[in-house]
């Protein structure tokens, strides 16, 4: 996933320019890139006029059938008071013909938006070959991903593997960041897929094991087994495992170490779960937060949860990763 800045003008026809090449090496033909063109403008030209500037995150997203592109708006400006009323056209508080937030509707598959008063607005948009349809995306896992500034490749990674009774996350953190940091996290989501059948510190032993020709990462797993009323954590270093649910926030334990090197012990904990949102994060992410300030997030499209985290959370010198499950 990459993020573009948009800070003035200049910055749309870049914004518009890198989301089509995106669209382009997804296999978009030329109709359905011309659709990714128009939303990347739309939504850029929004962030200026309304948001005071921001940045929008760009990347593919989803498996076979149900993948595409997705387009993630974000800014902190004044916010949206009537979000409903934004999305028909006609609607406008700058002067201008009002059809921003509608064309981008018309033009994806799916969209959604948070905004609050004072707080800023987040918009996901998601579009895939073939023309929208409206159609409801009830996914329960949703992620950003964003290399560290002035990098190319992302030293974290992250993976999710979906049984009948269970539904298993990991994010991993590779020492540092560039592409030598890129190699060890996306081994370990690699060995997350050979051996996630084994138990959750088991599997994280795997993982340890198998990171030792790298140069190491910080791994979590969680595994989500809401019938059975728990989520199984397992990490080692710093990437943090948060759940919410009830109103409540709960942040899991992780040992001290690094896979792949020095890890002393490798544990899991358990805890109790039946519904709301299981979080990982990567150390580009803040770790002392609350959900407090975002009225009614939990409702929200997991993948704009998670942007909306980074947004606000990002230390601007890492990599930044977040993973959302939501129930």
């Amino acid at each position: 996933m990459i993020s573009l800045a948009v800070q003035d003008q200049s910055q749309v026809s870049e914004t518009r320019r890198k989301a089509t090449e995106m669209a382009q090496r997804q296999g978009f033909g030329d109709s359905d890139t011309g659709r990714v063109a128009l939303v990347a403008t739309e939504l850029a030209t929004n962030i200026l006029k309304h948001g005071k500037g921001g940045e929008i995150l760009v990347g593919p997203y989803g498996d076979g059938a149900d993948s595409g592109i997705e387009l993630i708006a974000l800014d902190k400006g004044p916010g949206i008071h009537n979000v409903a009323a934004c999305m028909a056209d006609g609607y406008s508080t700058a002067g201008t013909p009002g059809k921003g937030l509608g064309a981008v509707s018309r033009q994806s598959h799916f969209v959604d938006v948070a905004s609050w008063p004072g707080g800023g607005t987040a918009v996901l948009a998601r579009l895939r070959p073939g023309q929208p349809n409206g159609s409801i995306d009830a996914a329960q896992i949703g992620a950003v991903s964003v290399p560290k500034p002035g990098e190319d490749v992302c030293g974290d990674s992250w993976g999710v593997a979906v049984g009948p009774e269970e539904t298993t996350l990991l994010v991993a953190d590779g020492l540092g960041h560039g592409p030598e940091a890129a190699e060890a996290a996306v081994e370990a989501v690699r060995l997350f897929h050979r051996f996630n059948g084994h138990r959750a510190p088991v599997l994280l032993e795997y993982i340890h094991g198998g990171l030792r020709a790298t140069r190491g990462a910080a791994v979590s797993v969680a595994r989500l087994q809401p019938a059975a009323g728990k989520v199984i954590y397992s990490g080692v270093g710093n990437v943090a495992g948060v759940i919410f649910g009830n109103g409540d926030l709960r942040r899991m334990v992780s040992m001290p170490g690094t896979a792949g090197h020095n890890v002393r012990k490798i544990q899991a904990f358990d805890y109790p779960f039946t519904a709301g949102l299981v979080i990982l994060h990567s150390d580009g992410i803040v770790s002392s937060w609350t959900l407090e300030r975002y009225t009614n997030l939990i409702a929200r499209h997991p993948t704009l949860i998670a942007a909306v985290l980074y947004r606000d959370l990002t230390r601007h010198r890492d990599d930044s990763t977040v993973l959302v499950a939501k129930w």
